[in-house]
């Protein structure tokens, strides 16, 4: 079997992956992530024991045990660009054998849940409420780099939302990836459902305004009129179309829920979001260990 280069699968001195540095034993085949580092410890205080905790840039993990589970919290960062990063290195982890740069003829299925902050898009979605995604609509581009022989894209809701939106043809291309049946069916019940839009962006391209006239000011009031067979635009993030488009390609079962923190129709925002973020947590803890 071909190696994979120096160049192209890059290692630590101790073996790790590159940006994440992790060794395969660090990691459990359920993980939580979040953007922002300082909420793994909201995780991972919850946990009965901590194996591990281990820090590059903004990549902190940590793993442990919750309900007789193992369990590992990771923070990506912000955007479609770390997620490309952590999905693509978690796969290495269980997928390719380090030591010999090959990959794995049997393949490993991790369990990948976002755990988020995110902005409302229709107005009867309050704050410090939950929204689960059922497809993750890619406004960022990252997929359009990658091959794939699964049929993995929602090709009609594309198409319907391009249309709906007049899409401009300088912006990328826009892509839908649904999230994966048995975690929705896992994790899900209660909480608002719908299609989240992927943003390049927290200002322009999220269709905020401070300096910077954005190139379509109706984007948003388009994104909130959007529905396709049943389905509507709920809210707007930055990393959950990245996180199941590479999940998919690569056989990983991936979700993603959200903490509302903000209402782009009533421009309300939390006055203190972090309760909710706590509840979201201990939520997703007991569901994903039940």
């Amino acid at each position: 079997m071909e190696k994979i280069s120096d160049s192209e699968l890059i290692l630590n001195p101790d073996g790790s992956v590159y940006h994440l540095k992790l060794r395969p034993e660090n990691i459990s085949d359920i993980i939580l992530v979040v953007g922002d580092q300082d909420r793994v410890k909201t995780i991972s205080k919850h946990f009965t024991n901590i194996e591990c905790q281990i820090q590059n840039r903004e990549f902190f993990t940590h793993t442990g045990t919750y309900n007789g589970k193992r369990i590992t919290a990771l923070s990506t960062g912000i955007g479609t660009d770390n997620i490309d990063i952590v999905v693509n290195e978690l796969d290495a982890l269980v997928n390719i054998d380090l030591e010999n740069r090959t990959i794995k003829k049997n393949k490993t299925s991790l369990n990948i849940i976002r755990m988020g902050t995110s902005g409302a898009l229709q107005g009867d979605i309050p704050i410090d409420s939950f929204v689960m995604s059922e497809y993750g609509l890619g406004l960022d581009g990252l997929l359009n780099f990658y091959q794939t022989d699964k049929n993995i894209f929602e090709e009609d809701i594309t198409e319907a939302f391009i249309k709906h939106t007049n899409w401009g043809s300088k912006l990328a291309r826009p892509y839908a990836v649904r999230a994966s049946e048995v975690l929705m069916n896992k994790l899900g019940e209660g909480l608002f459902k719908g299609i989240t839009a992927t943003a390049s962006g927290f200002y322009g391209p999220q269709g905020r305004q401070l300096r910077i006239v954005p190139a379509d000011p109706k984007m948003n009031d388009k994104m909130e009129t959007f529905h396709f067979k049943g389905h509507r635009i709920t809210n707007f993030e930055m990393e959950t179309s990245a996180l199941f488009g590479l999940g998919a390609i690569l056989g990983h079962n991936t979700a993603s829920i959200c903490t509302i923190i903000a209402n782009r129709v009533s421009k309300q925002f939390s006055k203190d979001y972090h309760p909710a973020v706590e509840k979201m947590v201990q939520l997703v803890l007991d569901r994903i260990t039940a």
